[in-house]
């Protein structure tokens, strides 16, 4: 099995939710991310919608273009990938 292949439970409501619902930006919650990063060994960090380091400032841009690219070449109305822009304040 490759790394980062394990996916986790796409939850937006009750107790054990690990993604945020669409109208609170769309995003892993903290606890999302934790299991994630359990469960591949990975280091996914919390959003960086004001950025404080110059590796933060590069996160924020490179999540921006990545997602303004998503939100522009979405077939539907990509309403998530709008809500975390919006959360990132791009």
């Amino acid at each position: 099995m490759k790394k980062h292949d394990k996916p986790i439970a796409h939850k937006t409501t009750g107790k054990g939710k690990t993604y945020n619902p669409t109208d609170k930006g769309a995003g892993m919650t903290a606890k999302g991310r934790a299991e994630y990063n359990r469960k591949n060994g990975s280091n996914l960090k919390a959003p960086a919608p004001s950025p404080k380091t110059a590796a933060d400032k590069g996160r924020k841009a490179s999540f921006c273009a990545r997602m303004e690219g998503v939100v522009r070449n979405a077939k539907g109305p990509a309403e998530r990938a709008k809500a975390s822009l919006k959360s990132w304040k791009c």
